[in-house]
């Protein structure tokens, strides 16, 4: 008999969902915080465990010694997919095709604001200050702009569809190679973009670690850059030089950066990118389950999915390992 331990916030509804598709299972259910994931389960609860559905740190995997499938809520497992982290045998599937509403209109949100100028009004607010309508420069739209977007994922054709809407007149996508994907004009190899940067107008990276993303926007590839583009990142911290973005800005370089991963992460205090003009930050909080409800929902529909197919014996959606 299989113990599955869901670590999802789940309504009884959601519950009683998944107690019928596995009825011969044990079902223990611990609701998480999708910032920390679950640190303290029960010592006989991590000995009986077989199937886990949600995110424990990847150092406490190994205290779950009769684990078969790892379902983790995050779109990115590459913490699991570090070589020693994940048991040998383990079948790992991730959250991909979950998140794509809540990030891509974060995503959005941060564009515009950056566009309109938003940030440098709020300060005037803060301020007590009235200022000139004009005084903080002409302000932007999508409207016949050009989108170049690091990623073809769910995320990023999301991503790409509230663009269009706007008005943009192009969207591209970086991919692996230059196969036609669904929302995009054209997709190109990753290989092609220091071609594609001094062509768009927006840059926005929906990447997953690998080595060869991580440092790919330098300092060299951010001055290719249109010097009025935007660029965002809500992918992984990494494939920005957020040292080098800070040094850009500063140069007066880009209309601005919305960043919602930063490398390091959490971006320390005394990061010089906090006080960079033009620069608006959030803290990882694009696609949280938390705060919208539409996201864990997702997340939810696809745990019990991949649970009925595990129980079928059928091929696993998002399957990772």
């Amino acid at each position: 008999m299989e113990t599955i331990l869901h670590l999802l916030p789940l309504t009884d509804g959601q519950k009683a969902a998944f107690q019928a598709a596995a009825p011969e299972a044990e079902h223990l259910f611990l609701p998480t915080n999708d910032r920390r994931g679950a640190t303290d389960v029960p010592s006989d609860w991590r000995e009986r465990t077989t199937l886990l559905l949600g995110f424990v740190p990847g150092k406490d995997l190994k205290t779950f010694p009769h684990l078969k499938w790892v379902q983790s809520w995050n779109a990115g497992v590459d913490p699991y997919l570090v070589p020693g982290v994940l048991p040998d045998g383990v079948v790992l599937t991730c959250a991909a095709g979950a998140y794509g509403p809540a990030v891509s209109e974060h995503m959005l949100a941060m564009l515009l604001a950056i566009h309109k100028l938003l940030p440098g009004y709020r300060d005037l607010q803060r301020s007590h200050t009235w200022g000139a309508w004009d005084g903080l420069g002409p302000v932007y739209s999508l409207r016949g702009e050009t989108v170049l977007v690091g990623g073809t994922g769910d995320i990023s054709r999301h991503f790409a569809r509230l663009c269009r809407a706007l008005g943009a007149r192009t969207i591209w996508g970086l991919h692996r190679s230059d196969k036609p994907v669904e929302d995009f004009d054209r997709t190109f190899p990753l290989s092609e973009i220091d071609a594609l940067l001094p062509q768009a107008d927006v840059v926005a990276l929906t990447l997953p670690h690998t080595p060869e993303t991580a440092g790919l926007m330098d300092r060299r590839r951010l001055l290719l850059m249109k010097s009025d583009a935007v660029l965002l990142n809500a992918g992984r911290g990494s494939a920005v030089d957020c040292d080098a973005l800070a040094q850009v800005l500063n140069e007066g370089h880009l209309l601005g950066a919305g960043m919602d991963v930063t490398s390091p992460e959490p971006l320390p205090a005394d990061h010089p990118l906090w006080d960079a003009p033009r620069a608006l930050i959030t803290p990882h909080s694009a696609g949280g389950y938390n705060h919208m409800t539409v996201t864990l929902d997702n997340v939810a529909d696809l745990f019990l999915d991949n649970l009925k197919r595990w129980v079928a014996g059928k091929p696993l959606r998002s399957r990772m390992k």
